[in-house]
């Protein structure tokens, strides 16, 4: 198929790109490259993507909707996956306006496109930040998620609603995944996994909130990858019987669903610390505080939908997966 991958230079969507292309797919990467974090880490993905003959890129920001609707006119693809977003929940708490412009107006922008050239498939990246302050777990996509605790959880929600008015007036076909804590190699530099690597090595403190006792549904991402590519062929099929007091959060009458992406297995922060260690043969220097605003106790995702329709379950374990992001990290900062 020919594939429109937005946030191609980003962590999920660099992996998923690559899978995509060793599996023979034509890929049309889109990518702002914004400094957010480290720009030559983006541009050493996009090098490794560009090996592929068929792999496009194009620079663009999608909150410019006329150049993301001539991009995705002239490229014909069969599937939009959706992963560009301004990530971060405490970066959001300084900047909520970069946010909406990326998160909000960028998605509508996406919708916009998709519904005028009539898309068979819209896939895109919700998060596990959106249950907020539920208290319920695991998180189920059957659980009401109307109290986001964070600027970035709220933009998440909002694109969630969007998603399902498309599906219900245009009849667009949307598939929402709310991912939680993924990580691996090529992953985000703000992530706390990587920081800490970072610190250690250097013999700095961490800071470890909420005193260590976080609890946390690590996904490694071929996990991710794995789950993403089996739902590309699964299109959302309108529940008709899903109407007035029988609607369910996670699916609809019109041809939208809801997926939890996790591992089904939380840790304690303290326990993946602990891992991390034991990988860099190093200990390290921890700095407790408080949990800091915006930030959750525990995220914890019931899969049950996801492996009931398409055989999915998270195959890699913590030990397998830290050891090989530090192998990749020795290596790639030498």
């Amino acid at each position: 198929m020919r594939i429109i991958v937005t946030g191609a230079a980003g962590f999920i969507g660099f992996h998923f790109a690559q899978r995509l292309l060793t599996e023979g797919h034509t890929v049309i990467g889109l990518d702002n490259l914004n400094d957010y974090y480290d720009v030559r880490l983006k541009e050493d993905r996009l090098a490794l993507l560009r090996q592929y003959p068929e792999f496009h890129f194009e620079r663009v920001g999608l909150e410019d909707g006329e150049r993301v609707k001539g991009i995705f006119r002239v490229a014909g693809a069969e599937r939009i996956v959706h992963l560009a977003a301004q990530a971060g929940v405490r970066y959001s708490l300084q900047n909520p306006l970069v946010y909406i412009q990326s998160n909000v107006l960028g998605f509508t922008n996406v919708l916009e496109a998709c519904r005028e050239l009539q898309i068979p498939h819209l896939i895109y990246a919700s998060s596990s930040s959106v249950y907020g302050a539920n208290a319920k777990i695991p998180f189920s996509v059957r659980d009401n998620v109307d109290h986001p605790v964070s600027i970035y959880a709220a933009t998440k929600k909002a694109d969630e609603l969007l998603a399902h008015t498309y599906s219900h007036l245009f009849a667009l076909p949307t598939t929402g995944l709310r991912f939680f804590t993924v990580y691996g190699p090529w992953g985000r530099p703000d992530m706390a996994y990587f920081s800490f690597t970072k610190a250690i090595l250097e013999g700095r403190p961490i800071q470890v909130f909420n005193h260590g006792r976080m609890q946390r549904d690590f996904t490694y991402i071929d996990d991710i990858v794995e789950g993403m590519v089996r739902l590309l062929g699964r299109i959302p099929r309108p529940n008709p019987e899903l109407r007035g007091s029988s609607l369910d959060p996670g699916t609809s009458h019109a041809p939208y669903r809801i997926y939890n992406i996790g591992n089904n297995k939380p840790v304690e922060l303290l326990r993946f610390i602990e891992v991390l260690e034991q990988a860099l043969g190093k200990q390290a220097i921890k700095e407790f505080l408080p949990m800091q605003p915006g930030d959750v106790p525990v995220t914890y995702a019931d899969i049950d939908d996801l492996e009931r329709e398409i055989g999915f379950r998270p195959a890699t374990s913590l030990e397998e997966g830290i050891g090989r992001f530090v192998r990749w990290y020795l290596d790639y900062y030498r």
